[in-house]
């Protein structure tokens, strides 16, 4: 694994791979790379990315522990959540806040959407965004959305074991105290952990993970924000992104996809991004 050190001057690095489509575009300044969204209805996907991995077999993506990632970035809007005291609730306004999914870090592109793959099961750790309607309600602590540090490893042996019993347990969450006691436990065989980022996404700020065999650790402005969430294994793939999709997973068994409109324009902006491996 070679290091990367991105400062997105003039075309992004070869390395990089786009998948542009819908009304995605990636937008180079001179001194940074946008990642745009403009005027994109419910009725088309779309998205602007870079990764590593598009056309590769997941055996030979790129990235395992230890590493370190860290990238300089704002966006155009505010998270589509906001703090009310030690509870968070949506923005008042359909554009208040970023529409869609957003963010960068690694993960085992588990649903097919750049390659013909075998499905997977999800792994990855990442700095990851998702607004309302959202709810990937996989921590019991924070909420199924907002601008999250986040790791999950649903093929590890732990959960895999756990598997059959998924049609049991399913029926039993939507019991608030059952799903209290049994999520828990559950949540750890994932590998599950999720911290709330409370940062203002319209500021730049330097992102870090630092990915180790067991462990991995987030930081924002050299602030840690997760300092023992569990690592997932690799190899993993590189992908950072902004589209405008919703998706909705929670334990006592919701499950849905849609998209979004996103009136006008919303960004990405990524001004550094470097991988450090060892």
């Amino acid at each position: 694994m070679d290091a990367v050190d991105e400062d997105f001057s003039g075309e992004p690095d070869p390395r990089w791979r786009r998948y542009v489509v819908g009304t995605g575009e990636l937008e180079p300044t001179g001194s940074t790379l946008r990642f745009v969204i403009s005027d994109a209805t419910p009725r088309q996907y779309s998205d602007a990315q870079i990764d590593d991995y598009q056309g590769l077999p997941r055996r030979r993506f790129l990235w395992r522990p230890p590493l370190r990632l860290t990238v300089r970035a704002c966006f155009s809007h505010p998270a589509g959540t906001r703090l009310t005291g030690p509870v968070l609730s949506e923005v008042e306004g359909p554009a208040a806040g970023l529409r869609g999914t957003a963010g960068f870090g690694f993960w085992n592109d588990p649903f097919l959407m750049t390659g013909a793959r075998m499905p997977a099961l999800p792994r990855a750790l990442w700095f990851f965004y998702g607004s309302p309607p959202s709810n990937m309600k996989l921590d019991l602590h924070t909420p199924g959305y907002g601008w999250k540090a986040a790791t999950i490893d649903a093929l590890c042996p732990a959960a895999l074991r756990l598997a059959p019993l998924a049609p049991l347990a399913v029926p039993l969450m939507n019991l608030r105290p059952l799903y209290r006691a049994l999520w828990p436990p559950i949540q750890r065989a994932l590998h599950v952990r999720e911290d709330v980022d409370f940062v203002d996404m319209t500021e730049w700020h330097t992102y870090s993970l630092e990915w180790g065999a067991e462990r991995a650790r987030f930081s924002v402005d050299g602030e840690p924000i997760s300092e023992d969430a569990p690592s997932p294994r690799g190899p993993l793939g590189f992908v950072m992104w902004l589209d405008n999709q919703y998706m909705v997973v929670t334990p006592w068994g919701r499950l849905g996809w849609g998209l979004l409109d996103v009136p006008g324009d919303q960004w990405m902006e990524v001004g550094r991004l470097t991988i450090e491996p060892g």
